[in-house]
């Protein structure tokens, strides 16, 4: 998520619209693409805060993750700034926004916006398979921020990192290189039926080790469950994402193959079940699988914990 703060000193306003008129300008600049326009915006301190060119790669990735901006409206005052909420093409965003005396930008933050009148889901009702076949090696699970990162992030609340292991490593060989890493290439199946309703793809596979924080979510794949449950699966590898928006999928279907693209270290499969399907403003919720081995055991109706090797039963 784009991120640009910096000096909060209060400000009086001079006019009630001038923050309108400051967020029109924003989007025309953002949606042409007019990226020196919107850095002009931005007071001396933002501007040595965010150069030019971490500017351009933060606002190209922003508008890949969600698109160009259709309407801005204003909520409400937030301290010395305001809240508008700023309707992309793919996902509401909140934008927080702050102004000195001379009308630039001292602030600007967007950040998920959450509509009061969507409902949480608490945990999946639909069964599952696990997405995968073989034996993988759950890196980040559970309800617990000890055992699971994601439980500190509302919109990836219970969310999983899932890769394979084979004596104590994730690769063999070149660890620069993603053909060393067992699950690079590895299928992704669907775990149940549904709808692909987002496919985000033509993101290149990043060097181990190396960040792409312009594409959160690399190229990735939203399935709707038939209870409006949303799956993500983040990360695939460039070229292999095998479903289209708006295809009908069955339990089993290819949907790609496993890679290290986004804002990831090293190959793995990011997922995640949520309540809407942008992730960004999503809540998410506990993900339960019918039937798997865990560490060789069955378990029924279970929700993976760090550490677990889990794997589908055979048919």
């Amino acid at each position: 998520m784009l991120i640009l703060v910096c000096s909060l000193t209060s400000y009086g306003q001079k006019t009630n619209d001038r923050y309108q008129i400051i967020m029109d300008e924003f989007m025309e600049y953002y949606n042409s693409k007019n990226y020196k326009a919107v850095f002009d915006l931005f007071d001396d301190t933002m501007k040595a805060a965010v150069p030019m060119t971490s500017l351009e790669q933060q606002l190209e990735g922003l508008n890949t993750q969600v698109g160009n901006i259709k309407n801005v409206i204003f909520i409400e005052n937030k301290d010395n700034g305001k809240i508008f909420k700023v309707d992309h093409e793919l996902a509401p965003l909140e934008y927080v926004i702050f102004l000195n005396d001379e009308n630039k930008m001292i602030g600007l933050r967007p950040q998920p916006f959450r509509e009061r009148n969507i409902k949480v889901i608490e945990r999946n009702i639909t069964e599952m398979i696990l997405p995968f076949n073989e034996e993988w090696y759950v890196f980040w699970g559970g309800t617990e921020v000890s055992k699971n990162y994601h439980v500190a992030h509302v919109n990836q609340k219970y969310a999983y990192d899932i890769m394979i292991i084979k004596d104590g490593a994730s690769f063999k060989g070149d660890q620069k290189k993603n053909e060393s890493y067992y699950v690079f290439g590895k299928d992704i199946i669907s775990p149940c039926d549904g709808k692909v309703v987002q496919v985000i793809k033509g993101v290149y596979d990043n060097i181990p080790g190396e960040l792409n924080p312009g594409q959160l979510t690399g190229n990735s794949i939203v399935i709707e469950t038939n209870a409006k449950e949303y799956l993500l699966f983040a990360h695939l590898k460039q070229g292999t994402v095998a479903v289209e928006e708006g295809q009908i999928v069955k339990q089993g279907d290819l949907l790609g193959q496993c890679g290290n693209s986004g804002n990831t270290t090293e190959p793995h499969l990011h997922l995640s079940l949520q309540n809407t399907v942008s992730m960004f403003g999503a809540t998410g919720g506990k993900l339960f699988f019918k039937k798997i081995l865990v560490n060789g055991e069955l378990k029924e109706d279970y929700l993976p914990e760090k550490g677990d090797v889990i794997k589908n039963i055979e048919n």
